[in-house]
């Protein structure tokens, strides 16, 4: 992103957003400027400025750009008692978009939002335009991966996921090692409720992006290509796990050529 577009955009990033009442939760999203819709949907352990600061305010000139927080995440509060599951925030997704009356929304989601955009187009087509995704994956398929997630540590995220935590979360930052933990328990379970079958079925336009230096390995980008019909694929070079906010310059125009064709 150029210095003066991010400038103005931090400029005007609002001091706070909107709560909508949804399964419970008091889901914290915001608006940015107007025209067709499209909903952003953040990536694990973090927040929409996070994810999406390089991708808002060039959305904006001609969107109605809808971001929102999942569960536990930014200013959205967690509930003791419940698990956080991609299942769960696909549904709470939903509800929100049916409550705001948003229709063949476009999707835009980053690593766990992606897999939630994805759901989103074969679990409830009628609200989906077009999807892109960053980072996706089919999440564990061994006992030794499985094995491995469930001995991650905290302290092995980056710093700005849990500064980022604490300092909006309205949970407090005590709450940051519940939340982990509750994530960290959601990304060892096996193949993530995803199949290849159920990607099959989408039949909204997809657009997939993948660092090549992504945790998503580039063959299981490529089943995951193959899986989805009709789906376009960008391998990003020089990047990794946050492409779309490594090479956002790049990227956006790519983005907007995909939402914008009729």
């Amino acid at each position: 992103m150029r210095l003066a577009a991010l400038l103005s955009f931090l400029l005007a990033w609002p001091a706070a957003g909107e709560y909508a009442e949804v399964h419970g939760l008091k889901m914290y999203y915001e608006v940015h400027g107007e025209g067709r819709p499209v909903v952003l949907l953040h990536g694990g352990m973090t927040t929409i400025a996070f994810s999406f600061a390089a991708q808002i305010p060039t959305l904006a000139r001609n969107h109605r750009v809808i971001a929102i927080e999942q569960m536990g995440h930014g200013h959205t509060a967690d509930v003791a008692g419940r698990e956080l599951s991609y299942a769960g925030m696909t549904e709470d997704t939903f509800a929100f978009l049916v409550q705001q009356g948003i229709q063949k929304a476009d999707l835009v989601g980053i690593s766990d939002g992606g897999q939630i955009a994805l759901r989103l187009a074969f679990k409830h087509p009628e609200m989906v335009r077009r999807v892109i995704v960053s980072g996706v994956g089919f999440g564990p398929v061994s006992a030794e991966e499985q094995k491995a997630m469930q001995a991650l540590s905290a302290d092995r995220l980056p710093k700005v996921f849990r500064s980022d935590y604490e300092r909006v979360s309205p949970d407090g930052p005590e709450h940051w090692l519940t939340i982990f933990e509750k994530v960290k328990a959601m990304w060892s379970k096996p193949g993530w409720g995803i199949s290849k079958a159920e990607l099959a079925t989408i039949q909204a336009p997809v657009l997939l992006f993948f660092g090549d230096r992504d945790f998503t390995s580039i063959e299981e980008a490529a089943t995951i290509f193959h899986s989805i019909p009709g789906a376009q694929l960008c391998i990003v070079p020089g990047a990794g796990h946050g492409a779309l906010r490594e090479r956002a310059e790049w990227l956006n125009p790519v983005i907007l050529d995909f939402l914008d064709r009729k």
